[in-house]
């Protein structure tokens, strides 16, 4: 990719999805926008030369883990170079002539229905369906003119579709927000990183884990999540998707990941990526962001 031509970035969804808001967010200029009908198109389209860079959701502070885009990370040899945090603000979204009385099936991502389970805890009559994507829910929804169905997606997606928003703020929890990481063919060398991830594999024995991770307590570096993932082929054995708190040209933070590869305990070892966490970006701008 020459300087002159616009990044392609994929995302999973059509437009209007919030991994779309993802990308705007670590692309604000200007990218070339790759929408994917699902998670494996979306990890492909990098080793298929049709993009750059994928956004690929990780967690959300209410649905938790996005586990497919974790087994799917774990499984690719691509790099997290960047991450994004993105405000989830649900609407549910009908056609002309529809209302919350007409209103009987609501279709979206299953992670957005998830998100809103207080929402049909209310509405009993109202049947949630899981379907590929936020957006082209709307989309679908717009296309059937079916005032009795409905989707659950962003005030976005109603705007780029046409849609008539019924209700807002559809989720359970005001705080809301979705984590996604920015991955690419190669590593990024970035002075302001100060995050890191990597991926641990260890034999099964007494005590593997606690020795595995004894050199990141005893340096001081924070381990802010721990994902566990099962290898597939592989029964009852698991990888370790760990994120740290960490700057990886830091003398201690790399002599204590030479210590946990030098671990007998640990199988495999493989650092996903250093890159600058968005938490450096407050909640409080996300939610910003979400209302443009």
């Amino acid at each position: 990719m020459t300087g002159a031509q616009r990044p392609r970035v994929a995302f999973q969804g059509e437009r209007g999805a919030f991994s779309e808001d993802a990308v705007h967010q670590l692309f604000p200029k200007d990218a070339e926008l790759l929408p994917c009908i699902n998670f494996e198109e979306l990890f492909n389209a990098i080793s298929d030369e049709r993009a750059d860079y994928a956004v690929a959701p990780l967690e959300n502070t209410l649905a938790g883990s996005v586990q497919r885009c974790y087994d799917l990370l774990l499984e690719s040899r691509l790099h997290i170079v960047g991450e994004a945090i993105v405000a989830i603000k649900h609407c549910l979204i009908g056609c002309e002539g529809a209302s919350l009385q007409t209103i009987r099936t609501v279709a979206s991502h299953p992670v957005a229905l998830a998100q809103c389970q207080h929402f049909f805890a209310e509405h009993p009559l109202i049947r949630p369906v899981a379907a590929d994507d936020t957006a082209g829910s709307v989309r679908l929804v717009m296309e059937t003119a079916d005032p009795m169905l409905a989707a659950i997606a962003s005030a976005n997606a109603a705007q780029i579709y046409g849609g008539k928003i019924l209700a807002r703020d559809l989720e359970d929890h005001a705080e809301n927000y979705t984590r996604f990481a920015l991955l690419a063919r190669e590593p990024v060398a970035s002075a302001d990183a100060d995050k890191l991830t990597l991926v641990l594999s260890l034999a099964n024995m007494p005590g593997a884990l606690h020795q595995a991770l004894a050199p990141l307590a005893q340096a001081g570096i924070d381990l802010i999540k721990t994902e566990t993932r099962p290898i597939a082929g592989r029964p009852w054995e698991y990888r370790f998707c760990l994120d740290l708190a960490a700057f990886a040209a830091d003398s201690a933070v790399s002599s204590a990941l030479q210590e946990i590869q030098q671990c007998s305990a640990v199988q495999q070892f493989r650092v996903l990526g250093s890159y600058k966490s968005a938490r450096n970006l407050s909640f409080k701008m996300a939610k910003e962001f979400a209302t443009k």
